[in-house]
């Protein structure tokens, strides 16, 4: 099976699928990730170049077959043109050919995750001649619940994912990320990452889960 992961930033797609892309790679699934943001090809300040090493080196360790970057600037990816930047989730999807997509969580509290749900959904629509059986929001901590409640910014899951074999796996390739992750009580640290999962699990009656809403699934 064809997995695509789309994420805003580096490390999104770990904080919010890194076990259950482990679990597709145990069940020998070919999973690519798109890092919206990566700007492929581009020469790097030095942060973003480090932060760039420390994502390759987290997919090494998960497997992942394919890295796919966009050409979008993280700061001003509210700038990007409407055309030009769906245009680019087009051009994705067709190149993968993917038969299950997971997407950010559209009522993130960064505007820039939303843009990339919406564009996605787009390129997503069923007239497309693409293969996609099922598409997911994931949630990512720091993004996802903080911001102003309300009913279209609550993450209510419908799927879960048993990541109980995965989850120290999951906490090593976050490691690499090590200019991202940051001491408890920080969102983005391994003792939250570990109490999300827990929560989620028991949820289930498993040790340990991720959990997603279900977009939309076609049989």
């Amino acid at each position: 099976m064809k997995i695509l992961v789309i994420a805003p930033h580096r490390d999104d797609e770990l904080l919010g699928v890194g076990g259950t892309i482990l679990k597709h790679k145990a069940a020998g699934d070919h999973v690519t990730v798109c890092i919206v943001t990566a700007r492929a090809g581009e020469q790097l300040p030095a942060g973003a170049a480090k932060h760039h090493a420390e994502m390759q080196e987290a997919h090494r360790f998960c497997g992942i077959d394919d890295c796919i970057g966009l050409p979008w600037h993280p700061n001003k990816l509210e700038q990007a043109p409407r055309r030009e930047f769906t245009k680019s989730f087009l051009d994705l999807i067709s190149a993968v050919g993917p038969e299950e997509v997971y997407l950010p969580f559209p009522g993130d509290m960064q505007l820039d995750h939303r843009m990339v749900t919406d564009a996605a959904m787009v390129a997503l629509r069923e007239k497309y001649d693409h293969p996609v059986k099922r598409i997911y929001a994931y949630e990512t901590l720091s993004e996802t619940g903080i911001g102003i409640p309300s009913p279209e910014n609550a993450f209510i899951p419908n799927v879960f994912v048993d990541i109980t074999d995965f989850l120290e796996a999951k906490k090593k390739a976050l490691s690499f990320y090590a200019s991202q992750m940051y001491p408890f009580p920080d969102l983005r640290s391994p003792e939250a990452v570990e109490a999300l999962a827990r929560f989620r699990g028991a949820t289930v009656n498993v040790p340990a889960a991720e959990a997603f809403m279900l977009i939309r699934e076609t049989k």
